[in-house]
């Protein structure tokens, strides 16, 4: 007859177990020459501090590279020792993803590796894996005044921002910015270290482009760019729907002109408890920008509160929240929050009223700071949907809206009645929907959903292609999250 041993001693063997890895690893990493955070050190824990404080997890080990042979070897240790393994760029993730969205991973910071370096002759742009955006646009712009189409904060990392989409204020004129990818070398499962492209190893440079965190670690990547325009126009126009009705024919105003918007026009309608704002970026003067607009504008009653002309940095200054654009290591910001968010077309009726209604008898009674962002993704004009629908991993270009969803607290715990608020948002929307017409962003994640839901809403139809090219590059799950690619069953 076996006998079970206590709970306390189950614990203590585990704890010894992990404690037993956690040596070995060590070792294995300085056998190597890895660099590493010492535990308990200033180093460890800025890098083991999460972006979003309600998820804190607690690394085996953090490598900090210099080099791609730094990470191949990181990698090596990890697969030999049966430790999963998470690359953190920028360290921005919403689900605390590159910390292993769970205790017990080898975290590869990636942020002292931040090299850019633009070909002036062929408008290339070579960009280190822990590259954070205001970075890279600041030494793109001054080694040759360029970009690419890329996300507003400028301590977001380029790796988890461009692996899975990389939506941004110029999406709707110039793409995602994974369309500007057009290679990056990969530090796979087994150590190896490859090159991919349209032309070289192309299922597994589809799959970084909308999945990347789950099938290998990017050191480098090489990104397109274009010459960026001389002037651009930031702007701010509030709307005033105090009531239910107005606001209800304010969103139809807004889906019409979702349809059909310019191409120059970037814009999100912002909702929080205090105003409701139309804002973005239009490439153009202001009075070109007043003239796109003004179809919505008088349909909606909005009022212009900001209409500033500037060049491409003041831009990305202004959505930038007032950081510093050239951000690298140390970084130093959190927040305490829940997200969610979620994609569709145009709402029918019965379903716009099932939005408004929740909004104005449930959400605003909450006093948290919470937004609702409604992106104006696609349309006619929308160069996200220019590309074919299955040419990256990137599996939402067909929609005409991407909604994020944030709810913080500005000191303490996140209360736990407070998840329904965004939840109860989402289901409004889809609940009459069928489980094909909507989808989620896996950049503005939902850290609540299992993994099943979680890899069916973030990449759709293209997931069962994604699981088999996971099973071929990364067949023991090493970089595994909750939330990731699984190899196929």
């Amino acid at each position: 007859m076996l006998s079970l041993l206590p709970l306390s001693a189950l614990l203590g063997l585990t704890a010894a177990l992990q404690s037993e890895k956690a040596a070995a690893l060590a070792d294995c990493l300085s056998t190597c020459g890895v660099p590493v955070n010492a535990p308990g050190t200033a180093d460890w824990k800025l890098d083991a501090a999460p972006y979003n404080l309600r998820l804190n997890y607690t690394p085996v080990a953090i490598a900090v590279p210099t080099t791609a042979k730094h990470v191949q070897d990181a990698v090596s240790c990890a697969g030999r020792l049966g430790v999963k393994a998470n690359a953190k760029g920028g360290g921005h993730s919403y689900g605390s993803f590159g910390l292993g969205g769970e205790d017990g991973h080898l975290t590869i910071e990636l942020d002292r590796m931040n090299k850019v370096v633009l070909d002036n002759t062929t408008g290339i742009a070579t960009i280190e894996g822990g590259s954070r955006l205001g970075h890279v646009a600041f030494e793109l712009y001054n080694q040759g005044k360029r970009g690419f189409s890329h996300g507003t904060c400028p301590g977001v990392g380029v790796g988890g921002h461009s692996l899975h989409g990389g939506y941004g204020v110029s999406s709707h004129t110039k793409g995602l910015a994974l369309d500007w990818m057009i290679g990056a070398t990969v530090v796979l499962a087994n150590s190896s270290i490859v090159n991919c492209s349209a032309t070289e190893n192309p299922d597994l440079f589809w799959a970084i482009r909308g999945a990347g965190s789950s099938m290998g670690i990017v050191t480098e990547f090489r990104f397109n760019t274009f010459v960026v325009p001389e002037t651009l126009t930031v702007f701010v126009a509030l709307v005033r729907w105090g009531t239910e009705e107005k606001a209800l024919a304010g969103m139809q105003a807004v889906q019409e002109f979702a349809e059909t918007m310019p191409a120059e026009l970037n814009m999100r309608l912002f909702i929080t408890p205090r105003f409701i704002n139309l804002e973005g970026l239009y490439y153009g003067d202001k009075a070109s920008l007043q003239a796109a607009l003004a179809p919505l504008v008088n349909k909606t009653g909005a009022t212009f509160q900001l209409q500033q002309e500037g060049g491409w940095l003041d831009q990305i200054k202004h959505f930038g929240g007032g950081l510093s654009l050239d951000q690298g290591h140390p970084y130093d910001y959190h927040e305490t929050f829940y997200s969610s968010s979620l994609y569709t077309n145009a709402l029918n009726d019965t379903q716009l009223k099932a939005f408004v209604t929740y909004w104005f008898k449930y959400a605003k009674s909450n006093k948290r700071d919470w937004y609702v962002h409604i992106d104006l993704h696609g349309g006619k004009a929308s160069a996200v949907g220019k590309p074919d629908s299955d040419s990256t991993a990137y599996a939402h270009r067909d929609y005409l809206f991407m909604y994020l969803f944030y709810d913080r607290v500005d000191r303490g715990v996140f209360p736990a009645s407070g998840f329904g608020h965004i939840q109860n948002f989402v289901s409004n929307i889809t609940e009459s929907m069928t489980a094909t017409a909507w989808g989620r962003y896996i950049n503005y994640p939902d850290p609540n959903l299992d993994q099943s839901t979680a890899q069916a809403t973030y990449w759709g139809g293209h997931l069962s292609k994604l699981q088999t090219i996971k099973s071929e590059v990364d067949p023991l799950d090493v970089f595994h999250y909750p939330q990731g690619i699984m190899p196929a069953p």
